[in-house]
Order: structure tokens, then C-alpha cells, then sequence
């Protein structure tokens, strides 16, 4: 089989999720970790990157960048995204919705750290936390939608970790269909295998920052 290649920083960002979504499968990996310009500038040249940025994924003879576009193609081909067009839609539903949470956190050390953090507190959990939590007991099988792990739970695992990284257990106390959620999804033989090895990266740094900025030729 030929070898499965993510490009991207030593450093979660946008690149998790598909991490996430590649072990949830299943499948294994290898990465590139981005360190200087002119990596960046090699990939431009050999035409890697349509839209001129990262994270890309070398798979099955394609290459492929956009976030999205990536953990979907990753999902439906480890049976992560639904038996129906019906269930398909609310997975994509329910992983927009992840993403939309997600942006909650996504400028951490970019910004200042306790700027972000009191905003995700006041507004990204009262908000999306109780729509999960619901969305979960509606469903009533443990995961979003249908009886089996999909793309949306990737999705959702990997906010929640970031939402008790920075507030704790407590922060889901109000929420028992959301903390039995996170239970249960970090003790899946293929989640656990990936949170505690060496593929998981650790909370942005300010190093991890300056990678990207020196990379991408970012002036903010």
C-alpha cells in the first residue's frame, strides 16, 4: 500500500483533525513537518498545493488540501460518514457545527491567549455545548448521528478535549450526555491508540507560531 503522507507544522492547528480523522479509520500516516520557507515554496513549485496552503494530504494518488475536502474523503473511505444520503447530511451538519466550535480556539497563541480563552468561555461553550449535549440524547445511542462513530464525532472529540484541556472536567458538569460522549470516544481502541502516541501533538506554542508565520511568510 502506498504510503499515506500529511504536510503540515509540528503543532495541532488545522492539521488535527485530520490526524484525528486518520487514525478514527484507521489508517496509518506519515507527516512532513514544515520548518522552513523554502519547503513551502518546493510544494508551490510542484504544484502540491491548490490554494497555496497546507495542511495537504498525499493519499490514493491524490493531493489534496482544504480541510474539509480532506477528512471527508478520509471518512467515507474508513465508513465514517453514514449508510444514507439522509444521515450523510446531518453528519455534515453536526462536523460544521464542531468547526464552528472549533473557531472558538483556533487563534489560541496567535492572539492573546486569555483574550481567547474568556471569549470561548462567555460565548463559544453556553453556546454550543448545550446543542451537542441535546443533539446526543436526542439521537439516543451515544453518538450524533446513527449507532456507530462518524466523522461528526471525530469532530466533536476533538473540541471537547480542548474545552476540558482549558476549563477542566467541571466545564461538561452540566452536560452528562456530553460527558459520557467524551468517556466513551477516548476509550475507542483507535482514539485511545492515537492520544497517547507520538502523533498527537501537543497545545500550540509560541515556537509553533513562529514556524507558521516563517513558512507561510505571515506578517501578523
Amino acid at each position: 500500500m502506498a504510503t499515506v503522507r500529511l504536510t503540515y507544522f509540528d503543532g495541532r492547528g488545522l492539521g488535527e483533525i485530520v490526524r484525528f480523522t486518520l487514525a478514527a479509520c484507521g489508517i496509518e500516516f506519515t507527516e512532513t513537518l514544515l520548518e522552513e520557507r523554502q519547503e513551502f515554496e518546493k510544494l508551490l513549485e510542484e504544484g502540491k498545493l491548490v490554494f497555496r496552503q497546507v495542511p495537504l494530504l498525499e493519499i490514493d494518488g491524490l493531493e489534496l488540501v482544504q480541510r474539509g475536502a480532506i477528512v471527508r474523503y478520509v471518512a467515507k473511505k474508513g465508513g465514517l460518514y453514514g449508510n444514507s444520503i439522509e444521515e450523510t447530511s446531518k453528519i455534515d451538519m453536526f462536523y460544521e457545527g464542531t468547526r464552528d466550535f472549533f473557531e472558538s480556539f483556533h487563534y489560541m497563541v496567535f492572539q492573546d491567549p486569555k483574550v481567547v480563552l474568556a471569549t470561548a468561555k462567555a460565548k463559544g461553550l453556553p453556546r454550543y455545548l448545550p446543542i451537542f449535549d441535546q443533539a446526543l440524547k436526542k439521537n439516543g445511542t451515544g453518538f450524533l448521528v446513527g449507532n456507530s462513530m462518524t466523522l461528526a464525532d471525530v469532530g466533536l472529540i476533538e473540541v471537547l478535549l480542548i474545552v476540558t484541556e482549558y476549563f477542566g472536567e467541571e466545564s461538561l458538569s452540566d452536560y452528562p450526555s456530553l460527558k459520557a460522549f467524551k468517556s466513551m470516544m477516548v476509550s475507542q481502541e483507535r482514539i485511545a491508540a492515537f492520544l497517547n502516541g507520538p502523533q498527537r501533538k501537543g497545545p500550540n506554542t509560541e515556537a509553533y507560531v513562529e514556524t507558521c508565520k516563517r513558512v507561510l511568510n505571515m506578517d501578523w
